[in-house]
């Protein structure tokens, strides 16, 4: 296999863990916010940006399909975490859940970015997806701001935490 096919290879694993993290984060908000925490307009919101996820999620079980690629082994783990970190950040309050978003779509844009960057006209489809799920993933951040994300104080820690797991995250995912 040449290395730019591995390099393409690497690049729908983690995309596609990445994409399927961001729908189960977005599940444990929902539960928190179906059983513990009452704030519909909130609700409503991340039902919407969950809808792009499952979006891109989908686009990136199909290539995991269609080009025989081995998804990552932790997919089980990355499922849990991020229901965790949803239903975590929910409880912690609208600041917290919404600087989730936020943090997580910051490592994505430059993840995704650095992808664009890296890929040849012989996969022009793959970047076209790619820069779409980008620009969707820069309108979340933008949401997330917009619905009261702030990185001032504890919320400083919680975005080093929350960007130090997803780069770990990515890094493992496009390996093994």
């Amino acid at each position: 296999m040449k290395k730019k096919d591995k390099r393409v290879q690497e690049f729908i694993r983690v995309d596609h863990a990445g994409e399927r993290g961001a729908v189960k984060i977005y599940e444990g908000q929902l539960l928190a916010l179906n059983t513990i925490v009452k704030n519909e307009s909130l609700k409503k919101t991340i039902e919407d940006m969950k809808e792009h996820e499952i979006e891109h999620c989908q686009f990136f079980e199909d290539e995991i399909k269609k080009r025989n690629i081995e998804p990552t082994k932790f997919l089980p783990l990355w499922d849990l975490l991020g229901v965790g970190l949803g239903f975590g950040s929910t409880l912690l309050g609208k600041k917290a859940a919404m600087l989730c978003t936020a943090s997580v779509e910051e490592v994505i844009d430059k993840h995704y970015l650095d992808q664009i960057n890296q890929l040849g006209p012989e996969e022009e489809e793959l970047k076209k997806k790619i820069t779409k799920f980008r620009q969707d993933e820069l309108d979340h951040k933008d949401i997330a701001y917009e619905e009261g994300a702030t990185k001032k104080g504890f919320y400083a820690i919680m975005d080093r935490i929350i960007k130090t797991g997803s780069k770990l995250a990515i890094n493992i995912s496009e390996k093994i």
